[in-house]
């Protein structure tokens, strides 16, 4: 088990999980198009050159590639920017991977506002939507290094494809080594009675941690789940929380059509319906900007969250 709290990004968390999951396991090898420097996955280039294979700027021959090399006996993990990742991958990645069933992991770096500066061209919002049509496919979104690093090993232990966005650059370290993490299963960060706030993401898990305490002041006692595995659902969390609280805001770095609150919402409604509210972007493209001005642009706020999870309270 690996100490992750002195990486200095998430890309490195990434890229350090399968490196350690490569000097185990033969059978991994990590393709890239052509983004090396931006994964930092030279690191991996520089052990394991016979496994690594940058395939240019062609995101879809890298899928099928993944597919076949899959289909060789290998285990690849496969990483661009999550925009093609998921939109310019997707019918490669839906057959010659999905409906072959063949195992590869996906990685989609800077989804939604965490891309900044390379704007709405390259925000993806709706990757989510996207890879949750893909049966079988597990989408994960960790919220801080160690998380993902211990989800990448448990994504290659697991023996089924994957999907894991996740920022390039900057990482919280929220969780200490040794925290037990498990696929499908999400965190309870904080348990209150009066409202449950379930976020994604390092972004809305950060900012809704912060809006704790300004619930606090409010008087408001709020639940908080990192919800780290989008699908499978935690179902048993959620009819947990539902119970609980019976009000339940979700806060996602996407769309909401086809995304986590969407998800969520469908499965309450046929079990347990409750008090809903829904952060994300809405019908809305990305901009260019710094995360900071794009928090603001879209809500993604300690103030908004702890404003609308008040409101729900009420």
């Amino acid at each position: 088990m690996r100490d992750t709290s002195t990486i200095k990004d998430m890309r490195e968390a990434m890229v350090t999980a399968i490196v350690d999951l490569a000097a185990e396991h033969k059978d991994v090898v990590l393709l890239d198009a052509d983004l090396t420097s931006c994964l930092a996955s030279l690191k991996f280039e520089e052990l394991y050159p016979e496994r690594f294979f940058n395939c240019g700027i062609a995101e879809a021959n890298m899928v099928g590639i993944s597919a076949g090399l899959s289909s060789m006996g290998f285990t690849p993990f496969a990483h661009t920017f999550g925009c093609f990742a998921s939109r310019r991958t997707f019918d490669q990645f839906f057959l010659s991977v999905g409906y072959a069933k063949q195992v590869v992991h996906l990685i989609g770096t800077d989804p939604g506002v965490t891309a900044q500066l390379n704007g709405g061209t390259h925000m993806p919002f709706e990757d989510i939507a996207l890879m949750r049509q893909v049966p079988g496919v597990i989408v994960i979104e960790p919220s801080d290094g160690q998380s993902c690093y211990e989800l990448t090993l448990q994504a290659y232990a697991s023996g089924k494809t994957s999907y894991t966005r996740i920022p390039r650059k900057g990482i919280t370290h929220r969780y200490p080594v040794g925290t037990k993490f498990t696929l499908g299963k999400g965190i309870e960060l904080a348990s209150g009675k009066d409202v449950a706030i379930v976020a994604t993401g390092e972004v809305l898990v950060n900012e809704s941690a912060k809006a704790l305490e300004l619930l606090k002041a409010q008087g408001i006692d709020a639940t908080l789940i990192d919800l780290h595995t989008i699908k499978p659902l935690d179902e048993e969390l959620l009819s947990t929380i539902a119970k609980r609280c019976s009000k339940v805001l979700v806060c996602e770095n996407g769309r909401y059509a086809g995304g986590v609150g969407e998800a969520i919402a469908a499965f309450y409604a046929k079990t347990n319906p409750v008090k809903m509210d829904f952060l994300n972007v809405g019908e809305q493209f990305g901009e260019v900007g710094k995360l900071p001005y794009l928090q603001g642009v879209f809500g993604f706020t300690a103030d908004n969250i702890a404003r609308k999870a008040a409101l729900l309270a009420r």
